[in-house]
C-alpha cells in the first residue's frame, strides 16, 4: 500500500509522534545486558578467528567473518542510540559508552552525533541536503550539470563505489578527520583525535598479542563488511520507491520522518544483528526510543507495518534509484531519465 493511501486512511504523523513518547524510557538493565552481550560475543568471535588462523582452520576463520561483522554493526547501533540519548537514562552514560564503542567502530562519537543530528533534522528536505546523508540530485540539478559533473555523480552512484569503495573510505579514512565540521572549533578536533589515539592503542595491543598479519586478516574483513552492510542499510532506509522529499516551505518534520524512511522488513535474526534499525520510520519519528522498544511500537500500531515497507527482495530494486523527480514526486533511475529525455526529443 502506498504511503499516500495510508495517509488518507488517517495516520497522523504529528499525533503519532506524541503517542510514541510512552516508548522512550530506556530500561537500564536491558541496555547493560544488550551492550554486554554484544561486546562479549564480538570479542569471542574475534578471538575464535585468531585461534582459527593459528591452527590453520581456514573454514572456521571464513565462517566467522560475517557474524563478527554483524556484531560490530550491532555495536555501532548501540553507539547510534547513545548519540540519540536513548540507550541510557543519563547523558554521561550515553556519552561515555558512545565514545568507547567509537574506538571499536572507527567512528568518532561527537563528530558522528553532530552530523547524524543534522540528518534527522533535515531528512526529506530538498533545500537542506548535504550533511549526514547520501547525496541525491534532483532531475533538474542533474540536467544542469556539465558532462563531467554528470559523470562524477554517476560514478558516485555506481554500486561498486556506493557499496564497495565508499564504505571502506568513509570508515577507514574519512572518519579520521571531522569532515564537514573542519571549522567547528577545538572540541570536535580533540574528540576525533582522541578516538584516533584510542584506535591506535587498541590496534597496537592486538598486534602485540597476535601479530600484524593476523590482526589485519581479522580486522580488515570485519570492518569492511560491517561498513558495507551499514551503508546498505542506510541507503535502503531513505533511497526507496515511495520515499518522501519536499521543498522547505512544504516540508513537515513528522511527515518526512514517517513517510521518508522505510520499514525494512527482515528476518528476526537480521533484526537482532541490526538492532531493529530496519524499523526506521518509527526511529525517525521518535529517535529517543531505544532499539529494543521499536518492535513494541509495531505491535501497538500495526498500521505502521504497511508504511514504507521494503522486503529483502524489494530492496535490491532500490539500487538504480538515483534522481529525485520533483514533477512525479518519486525517485527514478538514470535509465528512466534518459528514456524521458529521448521521448521529449522525439
Amino acid at each position: 500500500m502506498a504511503a499516500d493511501e495510508i495517509e488518507d486512511k488517517g495516520v497522523d504523523a504529528d499525533q503519532l509522534r506524541r503517542s510514541l513518547r510512552a516508548y522512550q524510557t530506556p530500561d537500564t538493565s536491558r541496555s547493560v545486558f544488550e551492550f554486554g552481550l554484544t561486546v562479549g560475543l564480538f570479542m569471542a568471535a574475534w578471538a575464535a578467528m585468531a585461534i582459527a588462523l593459528a591452527y590453520e582452520l581456514g573454514w572456521l576463520y571464513a565462517a566467522l567473518i560475517a557474524p563478527a561483522a554483524g556484531l560490530l554493526l550491532r555495536l555501532f547501533m548501540v553507539q547510534h542510540d547513545c548519540g540519540h540519548g536513548s540507550f541510557f537514562a543519563t547523558r554521561n552514560a550515553n556519552d561515555w559508552v558512545g565514545r568507547i564503542v567509537g574506538v571499536l567502530t572507527l567512528t568518532d562519537y561527537e563528530h558522528w552525533r553532530r552530523s547524524h543530528a543534522i540528518h534527522h533534522a533535515t531528512s526529506g528536505n530538498l533545500d537542506r541536503r548535504g550533511v549526514g546523508d547520501i547525496d541525491t540530485l534532483t532531475v533538474d540539478e542533474y540536467r544542469a550539470r556539465s558532462r563531467w559533473g554528470r559523470l562524477r555523480y554517476r560514478l558516485y552512484r555506481n554500486p561498486l563505489v556506493m557499496f564497495g569503495i565508499g564504505p571502506s573510505y568513509v570508515f577507514l579514512l574519512q572518519g579520521r578527520l571531522p569532515v564537514g565540521f573542519m571549522r567547528s572549533g577545538r572540541a570536535l578536533w580533540v574528540s576525533t583525535m582522541g578516538t584516533n589515539l584510542g584506535i591506535a592503542a587498541v590496534a597496537a595491543l592486538l598486534v602485540w598479542a597476535v601479530g600484524p598479519a593476523t590482526f589485519l586478516m581479522i580486522q580488515l574483513p570485519i570492518v569492511v563488511l560491517a561498513a558495507t552492510i551499514g551503508v546498505w542499510l542506510f541507503f535502503v532506509q531513505h533511497q526507496f520507491d515511495g520515499t518522501h522529499w519536499r521543498k522547505d516551505g512544504d516540508w513537515n518534520a513528522s511527515h518526512a520522518a514517517l513517510y521518508g524512511s522505510s520499514y525494512y522488513h527482515m528476518p528476526a535474526w537480521l533484526d537482532w544483528l541490526t538492532a531493529n534499525i530496519g524499523i526506521h520510520h518509527v526511529h525517525h519519528l521518535s529517535s529517543r526510543i531505544p532499539f529494543y522498544n521499536l518492535p513494541k511500537v509495531l505491535r501497538a500500531f500495526p498500521e505502521l507495518r504497511e508504511i514504507g515497507r521494503v522486503t529483502l527482495r524489494q530492496s535490491l530494486k532500490c539500487v538504480p534509484l538515483s534522481l529525485w523527480d520533483e514533477a512525479g514526486q518519486k525517485l527514478i533511475s538514470f535509465k528512466d531519465f534518459y528514456a524521458s529525455a529521448a521521448l521529449a526529443k522525439a
